[in-house]
């Protein structure tokens, strides 16, 4: 039984890593958003969750890609103009 609960000990702190570090990024993009001059609701605010988001899973199956960001900075921002690739794409061409 020990094995199970250090899994499950092991996937809550990947869990709650992975919300901090999504709700970090939230709060990165609607500061960007108000500096740019878009009007931002309160109310929306509200409602913003790091749980909604497609990067969080309880299967214990996450990827990170390594990237070094200066010492208290965050990574910069997605171009929402550039598409993402899709989530199942390696990279290779088949």
């Amino acid at each position: 039984m020990p094995r199970e609960e250090d899994q499950l000990g092991a996937l809550g702190l990947v869990l709650n890593a992975a919300v901090l570090w999504t709700a970090r990024y939230i709060d990165a993009a609607v500061a960007r958003l108000q500096a740019e001059g878009h009007e931002i609701r309160e109310e929306d605010i509200a409602r913003l969750s790091p749980l909604k988001h497609r990067n969080l899973n309880l299967l214990g199956r996450y990827s990170f890609t390594a990237s070094t960001p200066a010492a208290g900075a965050l990574r910069p921002l997605r171009d929402p103009d550039v598409p993402e690739p899709d989530e199942d794409d390696d990279g290779s061409e088949d």
